[in-house]
């Protein structure tokens, strides 16, 4: 009678393999992102606790309008935000740190 020898031994050895690295994923990489999520969110609301607006520098190669944008007043960009996206002329609303004292 005709033996098989089975052609791939090592699909019988993958099964410890795929065990580990099942266990290493749920024990090590999944609570490392969730460590790393909350040190992200713990920095993030330090970070918005003390808001700072960038000094305006009013440079020729920066906030260029070739052409109005198509909504709006054509001069704010689609996601724009009052107080950190500066126009050509500067901020609309100034926060935080130095610019507080020029608002006057």
């Amino acid at each position: 009678m005709l033996t098989l020898v089975p052609l791939f031994d090592f699909v019988q050895d993958s099964n410890g393999g795929t065990k580990t690295w099942k266990m290493l994923t749920l024990l090590v990489a999944f609570p490392g992102v969730a460590v790393c999520m909350v040190n992200a969110y713990i920095g993030e609301k330090e970070h918005l606790a003390h808001p700072h607006q960038p000094e305006f520098l009013e440079y020729s190669h920066l906030r260029l309008r070739t052409k109005r944008f198509p909504w709006g007043d054509g001069n704010h960009s689609f996601f724009h935000n009052p107080k950190l996206n500066a126009l050509p002329a500067g901020y609309e609303v100034k926060i935080g740190g130095h610019h507080e004292h020029e608002e006057e």
